[in-house]
């Protein structure tokens, strides 16, 4: 059906983070109508490796420039945002850009998870090295400069995720 919108409505000054719950994966954060976000471990700390083609398959979720961002009850970690290389402004969960799935069609669907075993659902320990069978163990070779626990399987950096 239809692919989810990237940002808040028109103007909007905030926006509201929410989650699902799955029994297999876990608690998740969704966006906008209850869409799944997804994370890209090929993402480094508050840096989206995702753009051109990977970028209209995974939407990023941005907002306007000073929006304030709401999270879920029990989220943990920070929600903050960056400035992509196209100039809008994407939201991060624990400094991990946030993205939707083209793929996903209404709330609850979670296709995106495990995608070329680097895009997962964004889940709200920010952990995600148990969220799915395929994820690679979380002591992969390839250090991140990010300390960030949803980072723990970074590669190498491709936009090609999709």
């Amino acid at each position: 059906m239809a692919t989810p919108t990237t940002a808040g409505p028109a103007g909007a000054t905030s926006l509201t983070i929410g989650s699902a719950n799955d029994p297999t994966l876990g608690t998740y954060l969704t966006g906008q109508n209850g869409m799944t976000l997804y994370i890209l471990t090929t993402d480094t700390s508050d840096t989206s490796t995702c753009s051109g083609t990977c970028a209209t398959n995974w939407p990023p979720l941005s907002i306007a420039a000073g929006a304030t961002i709401t999270g879920p009850t029990g989220a943990t970690l920070t929600f903050a945002t960056i400035t992509r290389a196209d100039g809008t402004v994407q939201v991060t969960y624990s400094h991990m850009p946030l993205y939707y799935y083209a793929g996903d069609s209404v709330a609850g669907d979670t296709k995106g998870e495990g995608k070329n075993n680097t895009w997962f659902v964004a889940p709200l320990s920010g952990s995600v090295g148990t969220t799915s069978p395929a994820a690679s163990p979380s002591a992969s070779a390839a250090a991140s400069p990010a300390a960030s626990p949803s980072a723990s399987t970074a590669a190498s950096a491709s936009s090609g995720g999709y």
